[in-house]
């Protein structure tokens, strides 16, 4: 009998995955407005510099500080100078009015904030001793002219967006969306609204990963469901591989009578089928169709969503051009037992608490689709270790895996 293939660990795995990466080259010029989500495919440096000149951070007086020295000058009011507004040069001796956002005018060199003044007349009372650059707003001293305000690789966000309009980037060059086509076997599965029949079940799946992808920026091909019949599997491969970076099943990959993706992509391209030493999530096929990549995921909703996560996310960000980086964890404390040690690495669903630890789900299942939405992250649990009740342990937040 041929001995059977050792499981790979978790990070042999992903650095094969990653080791096969040909990421996205062709780009875009978008509308900034119309960004949102996309990646930037080259550094955006800044034309100018933010602030463009000193202005205020408060509603108040400008002056200059030697003329508050006594911390309760009475100075005569020379000009009013909202935003938008160029001030005169400010004489010495006197305030001038200003608002928020407003430029300093030339001669003064610091701003008193209006809650320690007292209008009298057509003058101030300054009731306060201030600093030379109490509350001014230096020129460029949020960005500096010539610097790269977002390096290439960057998912631009609401901030990012933000920030290159503040510079007056009217347009940016991101590279285009990433093409996923998607499909599910089994003769089992069925549409929500639809009769469930006995022996049937909802398609789970298929909003997950939809969601999942969505979620990452990708133009997504739903190909549906695939009857569990060989030449319909490879007929979908084939439609799937048109056009597409990716392609992602979910079930049919194991070694059954109806396990029909394994062969069907062994004739129509290449497949690497492991067994990983991990728990929820043991098998994983990877592999090409034409010019697509293949990745085949579990069945199971819990390891169909935690394989996603932990493999086909990072793959999909080396694809889109974004920096390769681990999953930050956080060291927390586990306010659970985890007993008996397993030679997998485990990955449990758990919640944080409000005393500042975590719980575990108590059914740990592969099924159990309700432990990844009541949890709002994982702990690692590295092969061949236990955890006691109040051990520091890796928790991993959804949030940091793309999952929110």
């Amino acid at each position: 009998m041929k001995p059977k293939a050792p499981m790979l660990s978790v990070q042999e795995a992903l650095d094969y995955l990653m080791q096969a990466v040909r990421p996205v080259a062709e780009s875009e010029i978008l509308p900034t407005e119309q960004c949102w989500n996309r990646v930037l495919a080259s550094d955006q440096l800044s034309q100018l510099d933010v602030p463009p000149a000193d202005n205020t951070q408060m509603d108040g007086y400008a002056v200059r500080a030697a003329d508050c020295a006594s911390g309760d000058a009475l100075l005569p009011v020379s000009q009013r100078i909202p935003a938008g507004v160029v001030g005169a040069p400010l004489q010495a001796g006197t305030a001038a009015r200003i608002f928020t956002g407003a430029m300093i005018p030339a001669g003064a060199d610091a701003v008193v904030m209006q809650e320690q003044t007292e209008v009298q007349g057509d003058s101030v009372r300054i009731l306060h001793q201030p600093a030379a650059g109490e509350w001014v707003r230096r020129r460029g001293e949020d960005v500096q002219a010539g610097a790269v305000i977002l390096p290439a690789g960057t998912r631009l966000g609401a901030a990012h967006l933000g920030l290159a309009a503040s510079v007056g980037l009217a347009t940016l060059p991101v590279l285009r969306r990433l093409r996923v086509a998607v499909f599910f076997t089994g003769d089992e599965l069925t549409m929500p609204g639809q009769p469930l029949k006995p022996g049937a079940i909802y398609n789970s799946n298929r909003f997950m990963l939809r969601g999942l992808l969505e979620q990452h920026g990708c133009d997504i091909t739903d190909l549906g469901i695939v009857p569990d019949k060989l030449e319909a599997t490879r007929a979908a491969l084939r439609e799937a591989a048109k056009g597409n970076d990716l392609i992602i099943t979910s079930g049919g990959v194991s070694v059954g009578e109806e396990d029909h993706v394994r062969p069907a992509v062994q004739a129509e391209g290449h497949l690497h089928l492991w067994q990983i030493a991990m728990k929820p999530g043991k098998p994983l096929a990877f592999g090409q169709v034409g010019q697509s990549f293949f990745v085949g995921l579990p069945g199971n909703p819990v390891s169909s969503f935690v394989t996603f996560l932990l493999f086909v996310r990072p793959f999909l960000l080396a694809l889109q051009g974004m920096p390769q980086q681990a999953p930050r964890s956080i060291a927390m404390r586990a306010d659970f037992d985890w007993p008996k040690a397993d030679r997998r690495h485990e990955f449990i669903r758990v919640r944080c608490n409000a005393s500042g630890g975590v719980d575990r789900f108590v059914n740990q299942g592969s099924g159990v689709l309700t432990s990844a939405v009541w949890g709002d992250g994982l702990v690692s649990i590295p092969p061949g270790q236990t955890i006691q009740r109040g051990e520091m342990v890796n928790y991993l937040p959804f949030e940091f895996l793309g999952a929110v």
